[in-house]
């Protein structure tokens, strides 16, 4: 700023006065002008020095200004982004209150949806449980009784194998005692099978061939058969070099003997049978052979066994036991009725059992 102008305190006069003479200023010596113009540099140098320290300060504080309003700017524009971000923060968590809510609403609904499920799959398994229970019950009382008619335990042993497949695949931990009771019949089933019984059949087409060649108690010696050393009527030979004389007398007497038989009678009625009667009691015994034979087919045991029974009471009874085609047939029947009696019908008590058991306890 310019100084104001120096006022003058004098007042000019109108009327012009002569101006007084101004006496010379006097010289100073030239050392105090060399001091005083050393002193003005100085403080001029010292002044600039001033000047370029204040304006590097101001142009430093200036730049401080700068970073300080960047650095205000920034926070503010940071602390904008910050409300922001929270205001979105809150938003979000609002947000997410609510699809937590959704989602704790569905999981409810999924709780129960499988809880529901759950009970209407265990209804499932065992409404599935009772249905294969029942298949596999139907399934091998067929077979049983199949085995049983015709004597053939293979069908029997192929239904237990797929009644174990089955319950295998259906991998319920309750139905492994039923497991374990058809492996344990198909094994006492495999270990007692007898086959098709061919032997047994085929001894009893011996004994029926045989029927017609075997002696009653009651039948007659053919003419010439000499009897035992111990009976006092048998035959006497004849010499060949007797005399004609006692060759007729021998045969005379050979002659008479042989229409008289002493024996010891314990049967009466084995010894009363008629000749006739004779016909009809082999034909009787043709009968239970064929009986007991068709038994044997049909795989009913306790009917082959009656009738071979009933084949033996005859055979002792009527048929005359020295004669050695008789105890050969009584040594094959008796051979015939141990293969019977081995042969047992086959059974299923502990599989079916074991089923009634699981299913009682469903």
């Amino acid at each position: 700023m310019s100084a104001p102008p120096a006022t003058d305190d004098t007042v000019t006069d109108p009327v012009a006065r002569p101006l007084a003479p101004v006496p010379p200023s006097p010289v100073p010596p030239s050392g105090a002008v060399l001091a005083v113009r050393l002193a003005f540099g100085a403080i001029t140098l010292a002044a600039l020095v001033a000047i370029v320290m204040a304006a590097m300060l101001w142009q430093k504080v200036g730049g401080m200004q700068e970073q300080l309003a960047r650095q205000s700017a920034d926070a503010t524009r940071q602390a904008t982004e910050a409300r922001t971000l929270a205001r979105e923060a809150q938003e979000t968590v609002r947000s997410a209150d609510a699809r937590v809510a959704v989602l704790e609403t569905r999981l409810a609904e999924v709780s129960l949806q499988r809880a529901q499920v759950e009970e209407a799959l265990q209804s499932l398994s065992r409404s599935r449980d009772e249905s294969l229970l029942v298949d596999i019950d139907a399934a091998l009382r067929l077979a049983l009784e199949q085995a049983q008619a015709t004597g053939n335990v293979q069908p029997l042993l192929a239904a237990l194998k797929a009644s174990d497949q089955r319950i295998a695949r259906a991998s319920q931990p309750r139905l492994q005692p039923v497991q374990r009771a058809i492996q344990r019949d198909a094994d006492r089933i495999r270990a007692t099978a007898s086959g098709d019984g061919g032997e047994a059949l085929a001894r009893l087409d011996d004994l029926l061939k045989g029927v017609d060649d075997m002696p009653v108690m009651n039948a007659l010696a053919p003419r010439g058969n000499n009897r035992s050393s111990s009976d006092g009527w048998a035959n006497e030979a004849i010499p060949a070099d007797a005399p004609w004389w006692q060759r007729i007398l021998l045969g005379v007497r050979n002659e008479v003997r042989s229409l008289i038989r002493v024996s010891r009678i314990d049967r009466p009625e084995s010894v009363l049978l008629a000749p006739d009667q004779t016909y009809f009691l082999r034909e009787n015994l043709k009968l239970k052979l064929l009986s007991a034979r068709l038994a044997l087919l049909a795989g009913q045991v306790a009917p082959a066994r009656a009738e071979l029974a009933g084949v033996t009471a005859s055979l002792n009874r009527y048929f005359d036991p020295a004669s050695r085609r008789v105890q050969a047939a009584a040594t094959q029947l008796q051979q015939v009725q141990a293969l019977v009696r081995a042969a047992e019908p086959p059974r299923l008590d502990d599989t079916l059992t074991a089923l009634a058991a699981v299913s009682a306890g469903r």
